[in-house]
């Protein structure tokens, strides 16, 4: 009877890891969906004459601040995943099309393939260990993290080039 009782509460905790582990993953692509809705209102709110706008010479454009953005999504989330990126590191900033329509579809590009990447790791292996860039030793799931806080630092920054063109930053997006 003993025997029996540890087998039964062994199946039952690694059903409980299992289902928070999957709980971890949904969690996850829930959050990049909310990102990918927010980083829309952020390029639907510009204006298409302003996506060259830059504060200061030094500083990206509007457009070049979210293909950034689009090209470390890729590099981070294939990482991460696994799944091969479809774009070269950097190539989306080195875009010579710049205009409203080409960036929102490389931006939203990006996010589908994050999305469909994150969806496609087992959520058991969220806290095995990647080589990150070749430097960095992290779990996927810190990989994910780290992207995230990426796109959420730059979409912020744009907050500012929208000011500058007389627009009002779309609303806070907490859920």
């Amino acid at each position: 009877m003993k025997v029996a009782t540890m087998y039964l509460l062994a199946v039952l905790l690694s059903a409980t890891s299992i289902a928070k582990a999957q709980t971890q993953n949904e969690a996850l692509v829930k959050e990049w969906e909310r990102a990918k809705a927010y980083t829309k209102e952020y390029l639907d709110a510009m204006p298409e004459k302003d996506f060259g706008l830059k504060p200061t010479p030094e500083m990206r454009s509007f457009a070049d601040q979210f293909l950034h953005l689009t090209d470390a999504n890729y590099a981070f989330i294939a990482a991460a995943s696994g799944q091969k990126s479809p774009v070269n590191p950097g190539d989306s900033e080195k875009s010579t099309d710049k205009s409203k329509a080409a960036v929102t579809k490389a931006v939203m590009d990006g996010y589908d393939f994050a999305i469909a990447s994150i969806q496609k790791i087992p959520a058991s292996q969220l806290n095995d260990k990647i080589s990150l860039f070749g430097k960095f030793e992290l779990t996927k799931q810190q990989a994910i993290e780290k992207a995230f806080e990426h796109q959420t630092h730059h979409r912020g920054q744009a907050t500012v080039y929208l000011r500058l063109a007389g627009v009002k930053p779309p609303q806070e997006k907490l859920i």
